[in-house]
């Protein structure tokens, strides 16, 4: 059973702002930007809306092409803020200091630029945290760096007292940013982040700002709850509530799934589907992650290939590809024809090494003692062995992209066998699909006159389908004649056994109000109102 409406509830409103992969938005001034109290007794605080224009979105592409090295080390080092962002105000110290943070799922520490912070351009644009005026400011002094994306931002810790709407948190312990080493913080809109994950994944151990929350008994019900707008003719940009559900929010009733790895909000989803059918990876299960902090849909490449193939979206040529294929393809159909395990398919022609499966993660189970039963999760608390990167075009690099490739390959031939396709229709396909190939920067084109013939795409989560339309998936930035019509699903490739992986950020969540159940480890999807 979901959270109830009882309890004290406590709304942020949210401001939103649609960076959409390479965009920003324009400010539009509200009448007012400070709290007040509704009639149901809610504090509710007044944001801001920004429109779109060509020259941010310039801006962020760029940025993107300085700082769009992708990680497998953990998913806050995958984070790119530059995408799209919902955010809000908190405040810091006595008097209080104001700063605009991103209310992010996907990791958990509260930082904001600190007046320490001279050499960084994103700080010299941005308000900063100046701890000398602050009478309940508590010097801690460790150093701390969080890596992102899009760049990381370190600093040191501090502690002082945290206001968000109108709840106080006492003694909360934060970082007060002195570098800010990306492009992507200077061309922000925001001036930090209030991370909302587990403290599992808290840089330091610090304790993140919900926990106080709960410790200090700030809420009656540990659960806090999102709604996205996503209505660009809409002056609202939704509502992040603490301590419950607003039921003006959704229809129906939510879905919930257990938290299976108690670090970020992962869960288990089912097969993936475009136009109702199956694209073969996900049959048996994927881990994906609802993320606040990001703005798009990110997936395994080999499926991403799938749904531009379908929806008609311009990615890079991959000559790789096509060279694997041509070279490989008829050993490929072979082998899988015979019966051989698609897994090894590829140590069988030789592009993969085989390798001993990794041990497996320690299972730790939770008991809470106010939920009805103990929940079993995986805890991410073993620090990740830092890997030494292959350089680039060495033997090993290459040979990984080949097995990468080759998996990918695989798996699209024995989809087409289990639709019972010919051979001469499969190899097609998986000609059209190498051409369908994300870009390296992720972005993928689509005709805008297309949208009405563009199929519908599904995630499958506890037992139920959840579909997304064209107009939901699709982005549109600009008005015409320069209107743009981007995917809203980019590559995302994280190795076993964290991965396969999928990342549901903003565009999931705009769609499915989500609901985030702390007291009993789960999280919850209904449709939005």
């Amino acid at each position: 059973m979901g959270p109830g409406d009882d309890g004290l509830v406590l709304r942020v409103t949210l401001c939103l702002l649609v960076t959409l992969i390479f965009s920003s938005l324009t400010c539009v001034s509200s009448s007012s930007s400070s709290s007040s109290s509704s009639s149901d007794g809610l504090i509710r605080i007044g944001l801001k809306r920004r429109n779109l224009d060509l020259q941010s979105m310039e801006a962020s592409k760029m940025a993107k092409r300085l700082n769009g090295k992708s990680m497998d080390a953990d998913i806050v080092s995958l984070k790119n803020y530059m995408d799209a962002q919902y955010y809000g105000e908190i405040s810091i110290g006595a008097p209080a200091q104001t700063f605009t943070v991103i209310f992010d799922t996907g990791s958990s520490n509260l930082w904001i630029p600190s007046s320490k912070c001279f050499l960084s351009i994103a700080c010299l644009v941005h308000p900063r945290y100046k701890h000398k005026q602050s009478i309940t400011y508590k010097e801690i002094g460790d150093h701390v760096a969080i890596h992102y994306g899009s760049g990381s931002v370190s600093g040191f810790l501090s502690q002082d007292n945290v206001i968000v709407g109108d709840l106080l948190i006492k003694n909360q312990i934060f970082m007060e940013a002195t570098r800010e080493g990306s492009f992507t913080f200077v061309l922000a809109k925001f001036d930090g982040i209030l991370g909302l994950g587990f403290q599992e994944i808290s840089v330091g151990d610090v304790v993140p700002v919900w926990y106080n929350m709960m410790n200090q008994g700030l809420v009656h019900e540990k659960v806090f709850s999102f709604w996205l707008n996503r209505d660009p003719s809409s002056n609202e940009g939704g509502e992040l509530i603490f301590g419950g559900v607003d039921p003006k929010h959704f229809k129906g009733k939510h879905t919930y799934v257990p938290i299976t790895h108690k670090g970020y909000w992962q869960f288990e989803m089912g097969d993936f589907l475009i136009a109702s059918h199956s694209t073969g990876f996900c049959q048996h299960g994927c881990a994906a992650i609802v993320d606040s902090g990001t703005s798009l849909l990110a997936g395994p490449t080999s499926i991403v290939t799938q749904i531009n193939q379908a929806i008609g979206a311009a990615g890079v040529v991959s000559t790789e590809c096509k060279q694997i294929f041509n070279q490989y393809g008829g050993m490929i159909w072979d082998l899988l024809v015979s019966g051989v395990r698609a897994d090894q398919v590829c140590a069988d022609i030789g592009l993969c090494i085989s390798t001993p499966p990794p041990a497996p993660p320690v299972t730790v189970t939770a008991h809470n003692n106010e939920s009805t039963s103990g929940n079993k999760i995986q805890m991410v608390v073993e620090e990740e062995e830092e890997e030494e990167e292959a350089p680039l075009g060495s033997v090993s690099a290459v040979n990984d992209a080949f097995c990468s490739s080759c998996q990918m390959l695989v798996l699209w031939v024995q989809n087409e066998l289990r639709q019972k396709k010919t051979k001469e229709s499969v190899f097609s396909y998986v000609n059209q699909l190498c051409e369908s190939l994300p870009s390296p920067m992720g972005e993928s084109v689509v005709d805008c006159n297309t949208l009405s013939t563009l199929p519908t795409i599904t995630f499958t989560i506890g037992g139920k389908s959840f579909d997304l339309t064209p107009e939901q998936y699709i982005i549109k930035t600009g008005e015409n004649p320069v209107t743009i019509c981007i995917s809203g699903f980019i590559a995302l490739d994280v190795s076993p056994p964290r991965g396969p992986l999928w990342i549901l950020g903003d565009i999931f969540m705009g769609v499915y109000h989500t609901v985030f159940d702390y007291g009993n480890l789960q999280v919850g999807f209904a449709r939005a109102a």
